[in-house]
């Protein structure tokens, strides 16, 4: 008996001259298309309905009859595999939302990815790295230190927007010092990450103090013994 092509031709029942053909009304009508008869006469369809439905023993036929049985046999092995597939998908599925999940993490702690000035290999670089390089390359001016660094997308091209806060000292003029930081952000971005940096937007947000100088007669960093 072939169970696994439900288009098969119904088999004929004992005693007929060809295959069986459900009257209107007939309760053992098909109750679907493709459905099998048995060579005891029964649809395969209605033998695992009683199956699910009817503990087992119940029906004397279906205990006596070699074909139901196989039919019921086979949809236990069935209904096995299937509760395999589900718990291996379903631990499948936790497993892939788990990676996934990792990696939206770890995008949201890295910032957005920054094209570099080499459109034709699609090379990116995480904000937040860039922003700690750039971050630094303020630091390296004296009485400036940065403290906040956004970078941002500009235009459909690998052009990119910094926007940076910084306290700075004002023993000297403020533009002079803001017009250092400008240019060493800018040296940095080119140089070390290769960014193409098109503007660099410097707010001052609070004032640094200058730090003093070596006491006279001491070498820096020095003290009494």
């Amino acid at each position: 008996m072939a169970l696994d092509d439900p288009h098969a031709r119904p088999c004929e029942p004992p005693g007929t001259g060809g295959p069986r053909t459900a009257p209107a009304g007939d309760d053992d009508a098909f109750p679907f298309a493709g459905d099998e008869v048995l060579p005891c006469g029964r649809l395969l369809s209605r033998v695992w309905e009683q199956a699910c439905d009817a503990p087992p023993g119940v029906d004397p036929h279906t205990v006596s009859c070699p074909y139901c049985r196989e039919a019921v046999e086979g949809l236990a092995t069935a209904k096995t595999a299937a509760r395999a597939l589900r718990a291996e998908d379903t631990s499948g599925l936790h497993a892939l939302a788990d990676r996934v999940m990792a990696v939206v993490r770890a995008e949201v702690r890295l910032g957005r990815l920054l094209p570099l000035a080499d459109p034709g290999r699609d090379l990116r670089i995480a904000e937040n790295t860039a922003a700690k390089v750039l971050r630094r390359a303020a630091d390296t001016v004296p009485g400036a230190r940065a403290a906040t660094c956004r970078l941002v997308p500009e235009g459909p091209g690998t052009g990119v927007r910094v926007a940076m806060t910084l306290a700075a000292a004002l023993d000297r003029p403020l533009p002079e010092r803001v017009r250092q930081v400008r240019r060493s952000v800018l040296h940095s971005a080119g140089q070390e990450l290769g960014l193409a940096v098109t503007v660099v937007d410097v707010t001052v947000v609070d004032v640094l103090e200058p730090e003093p100088p070596p006491a006279h007669g001491l070498p820096a960093g020095g003290g009494a013994w």
